[in-house]
Protein backbone atom coordinates (compact mmCIF):
# COMPACT_ATOMS: atom_id res chain seq x y z
CA UNK A 1 0.00 0.00 0.00
CA UNK A 2 0.99 3.44 -0.90
CA UNK A 3 1.18 6.37 2.18
CA UNK A 4 0.67 9.71 0.34
CA UNK A 5 0.60 8.55 -2.70
CA UNK A 6 1.20 12.25 -4.19
CA UNK A 7 -2.17 12.13 -7.03
CA UNK A 8 -4.23 11.03 -4.11
CA UNK A 9 -2.60 13.37 -1.63
CA UNK A 10 -3.34 16.73 -4.35
CA UNK A 11 -6.74 15.47 -4.41
CA UNK A 12 -7.60 15.91 -0.85
CA UNK A 13 -5.92 19.05 -0.99
CA UNK A 14 -8.93 20.46 -3.44
CA UNK A 15 -11.28 18.93 -2.08
CA UNK A 16 -10.89 20.48 1.53
CA UNK A 17 -10.80 24.03 0.88
CA UNK A 18 -14.09 23.53 -0.93
CA UNK A 19 -15.62 21.83 2.33
CA UNK A 20 -14.34 24.52 4.36
CA UNK A 21 -15.96 26.98 1.78
CA UNK A 22 -19.16 25.37 2.38
CA UNK A 23 -18.74 25.27 6.29
CA UNK A 24 -18.04 28.68 6.24
CA UNK A 25 -20.75 29.64 3.83
CA UNK A 26 -23.82 27.54 5.50
CA UNK A 27 -23.62 25.77 1.99
CA UNK A 28 -26.17 22.72 3.36
CA UNK A 29 -26.49 21.27 -0.01
CA UNK A 30 -22.81 21.10 -0.59
CA UNK A 31 -21.91 20.03 2.95
CA UNK A 32 -24.80 17.12 2.42
CA UNK A 33 -23.00 16.16 -0.81
CA UNK A 34 -19.70 15.66 0.64
CA UNK A 35 -20.83 13.02 3.26
CA UNK A 36 -21.36 9.47 2.76
CA UNK A 37 -25.07 8.79 2.36
CA UNK A 38 -25.60 5.96 4.55
CA UNK A 39 -26.64 4.94 8.25
CA UNK A 40 -22.82 4.20 8.87
CA UNK A 41 -21.89 7.92 8.17
CA UNK A 42 -21.15 9.14 11.85
CA UNK A 43 -20.33 12.85 12.95
CA UNK A 44 -19.21 13.49 16.56
CA UNK A 45 -19.20 17.27 17.21
CA UNK A 46 -18.74 20.09 19.82
CA UNK A 47 -21.93 18.84 21.71
CA UNK A 48 -23.48 16.43 18.99
CA UNK A 49 -22.59 12.86 18.15
CA UNK A 50 -24.32 11.91 14.87
CA UNK A 51 -24.84 8.50 13.40
CA UNK A 52 -25.85 7.83 10.37
CA UNK A 53 -26.28 10.77 7.17
CA UNK A 54 -29.85 11.53 8.39
CA UNK A 55 -29.11 12.69 11.36
CA UNK A 56 -26.14 14.40 9.84
CA UNK A 57 -28.20 16.27 7.22
CA UNK A 58 -31.01 17.42 9.85
CA UNK A 59 -28.01 18.91 12.15
CA UNK A 60 -26.93 20.89 9.18
CA UNK A 61 -30.42 22.11 8.52
CA UNK A 62 -30.95 23.16 12.18
CA UNK A 63 -27.50 24.79 13.39
CA UNK A 64 -27.19 28.49 13.39
CA UNK A 65 -25.48 30.26 10.53
CA UNK A 66 -23.86 33.17 12.34
CA UNK A 67 -19.81 33.01 14.15
CA UNK A 68 -18.70 30.01 12.09
CA UNK A 69 -15.47 31.54 10.81
CA UNK A 70 -12.65 30.02 11.84
CA UNK A 71 -8.64 30.34 10.98
CA UNK A 72 -6.81 27.18 10.08
CA UNK A 73 -3.68 26.92 12.19
CA UNK A 74 -2.37 23.44 10.87
CA UNK A 75 -3.75 21.41 7.75
CA UNK A 76 -2.47 17.53 7.33
CA UNK A 77 -3.72 15.65 4.58
CA UNK A 78 -2.61 11.78 4.58
CA UNK A 79 -3.46 8.92 2.26
CA UNK A 80 -3.33 5.20 2.36
CA UNK A 81 -3.45 3.64 -1.04
CA UNK A 82 -5.82 5.58 -4.11
CA UNK A 83 -8.93 5.37 -2.04
CA UNK A 84 -8.66 6.00 1.55
CA UNK A 85 -7.39 9.19 3.75
CA UNK A 86 -7.89 11.50 6.74
CA UNK A 87 -8.11 15.23 6.92
CA UNK A 88 -7.18 16.47 10.22
CA UNK A 89 -6.56 20.14 11.33
CA UNK A 90 -6.29 22.62 14.13
CA UNK A 91 -7.96 26.01 13.96
CA UNK A 92 -8.53 29.16 15.98
CA UNK A 93 -12.40 30.56 16.05
CA UNK A 94 -12.83 33.73 18.24
CA UNK A 95 -16.07 33.47 20.38
CA UNK A 96 -17.69 36.21 22.75
CA UNK A 97 -14.41 37.97 21.70
CA UNK A 98 -11.71 35.71 22.86
CA UNK A 99 -9.95 33.06 20.70
CA UNK A 100 -11.03 29.80 21.42
CA UNK A 101 -9.27 26.54 19.82
CA UNK A 102 -9.98 23.77 18.48
CA UNK A 103 -9.35 20.96 16.07
CA UNK A 104 -10.97 18.42 13.24
CA UNK A 105 -10.74 15.31 11.77
CA UNK A 106 -12.48 13.39 8.70
CA UNK A 107 -12.10 10.43 7.04
CA UNK A 108 -12.44 10.55 3.69
CA UNK A 109 -13.24 7.57 0.78
CA UNK A 110 -13.37 6.85 -2.68
CA UNK A 111 -16.81 5.56 -3.98
CA UNK A 112 -18.02 5.02 -7.51
CA UNK A 113 -19.42 8.86 -6.72
CA UNK A 114 -16.32 10.56 -5.56
CA UNK A 115 -14.47 11.25 -2.46
CA UNK A 116 -17.28 11.00 0.45
CA UNK A 117 -16.62 11.84 4.39
CA UNK A 118 -17.67 8.84 6.16
CA UNK A 119 -16.62 9.85 9.69
CA UNK A 120 -15.63 13.23 11.41
CA UNK A 121 -14.85 15.09 14.78
CA UNK A 122 -14.84 18.29 15.76
CA UNK A 123 -13.96 19.75 19.35
CA UNK A 124 -12.73 22.62 21.27
CA UNK A 125 -9.85 22.51 23.76
CA UNK A 126 -10.37 23.77 27.36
Amino acid sequence: MVINDPATVRELEALYPQYEKALMENDVEMLTRMFWKSPHAMRFGVQENLYGSEEIDDFRRERPSVGLERKIMQIDVVTFGKDYGSVTLEFERRMNGKPVYGRQSQVWVRFDEGWRIVAAHVSLLP
